[in-house]
């Protein structure tokens, strides 16, 4: 059956690596994937998977499944196909989206022997409101025995975890009046604005080595002399699980709370940005996508990082099992968000990376599939953590 799956996914390559190239030509922001969505869902239909587009009320995202028709587990592949604002697929995106596609056409090879089901889900805007999270929120991972992606990376490591995160907006409204004429008149919104900063680094003192707090002035006034009548700035706050954050979350937002009081002016807190939970890896299926790695000729896959950057991959993995493997594309140099990256994605080196990772990730559905026993292992796991 590996055989059979492997050789499906490597006949699949001219296809796939087509799909990485039309979505490299053609970067779309987060909400924005038109193009993208329509390309995958277009493929998917074409290969006997049934579409529905525009699930839970975002226009691109989707859900393709092909179902044996025989009971088993549901296994889930997980495509992202948002670029960065003027530099592209600096995360491999278009290559996350093919992966996808192609493990799904792998398992689908041999779904009709072993029973199960498949279903992709195409997930928009990673990099900023995180629409993995609105999926989950609405219950569309719900049922699966196991979500999967694999992302490309400088060097192969194994599923870690990611920081929780909040995204706090904070705006300051005071009063105007000349900054040397008559500024006992005034409300300085930017002094609150600053204030907060002042607290949130004196702050930094009483937090953990993995809590992270960074933000920026987004409105600060117009001229030096004129009293800012409102300020904002945008923060992420960041912690390594959901109860820890919401913790340092309070404090921060105290922090801003107290800058409006000493300076008088009103506030007024929001998000800009949904909330991501941590990444719970779901260790007996990370350790079943090593094992195939190593199957398709892997030498080298290193432990995971400690977390510090997040990803709405986080809501799926409280949801049900979840992996999100790096897979190293043979460049140890590469440094992800950029140009480079990007362009690194279209390398043989890069290609060489996207069956291995299409492949394994086909390659583990079919263990959760055809192994009770790893199903059970991956399921204890998962509701006993």
């Amino acid at each position: 059956m590996k055989e059979k799956i492997k050789s499906e996914v490597k006949n699949l390559m001219k296809e796939l690596e087509d799909i990485s190239k039309y979505l490299y030509d053609n970067p779309e922001l987060g909400h924005k994937e038109v193009k993208a969505a329509a390309l995958l869902e277009n493929f998917l239909e074409d290969k006997g998977f049934t579409i529905e587009h525009g699930i839970c009320g975002l226009p691109t995202a989707f859900k393709a499944v092909y179902s044996s028709q025989k009971p088993g587990p549901k296994i889930g592949f997980l495509c992202e196909y948002d670029a960065l604002p003027g530099i592209g697929h600096g995360c491999g995106h278009n290559m996350i989206a093919a992966m996808g596609v192609g493990a799904a056409l792998g398992l689908k090879s041999v779904l009709n022997t072993i029973g199960g089901s498949i279903i992709v889900f195409g997930t928009p805007a990673e990099e900023t409101d995180g629409g993995k999270v609105t999926l989950a929120e609405n219950g569309a991972f719900d049922g699966l025995s196991a979500a999967m992606l694999a992302h490309p990376s400088a060097v192969t490591k194994e599923s870690g975890r990611t920081l929780a995160l909040n995204a706090y907006r904070f705006e300051f409204f005071g009063k105007t009046a000349h900054a040397a004429g008559c500024p006992e008149k005034g409300i300085n919104a930017l002094d609150a604005v600053i204030s907060t900063f002042n607290s949130i680094n004196a702050l930094r003192q009483h937090i953990t080595k993995t809590t992270r707090i960074h933000g920026v002035i987004s409105d600060g006034g117009k001229a030096p002399n004129v009293i800012p009548d409102y300020a904002a700035a945008n923060f992420y706050v960041r912690a390594a699980t959901k109860k820890e954050l919401q913790e340092v979350s309070a404090k921060v937002i105290n922090c801003a709370k107290a800058a409006a009081l000493s300076t008088g002016a009103e506030f007024k807190l929001s998000t800009f940005e949904l909330s991501n939970d941590d990444l719970k890896t779901n260790e007996a299926l990370s350790a079943a996508f090593s094992r195939n790695l190593m199957l398709l000729g892997e030498t080298e896959i290193e432990k995971a990082d400690a977390p510090s950057g997040s990803s709405d991959m986080g809501n799926v993995s409280y949801k049900v099992p979840s992996i999100h493997p790096m897979i190293g594309m043979g460049k140890k140099d590469l440094v992800g968000h950029t140009v480079g990256f990007a362009d690194w994605t279209q390398s043989e080196q890069g290609k060489e990376a996207l069956y291995k990772g299409a492949c394994a990730l086909a390659l583990t559905g079919y263990d959760v599939i055809a192994s009770q026993e790893l199903l059970k292992q991956i399921q204890d796991e998962f509701y006993n953590n």
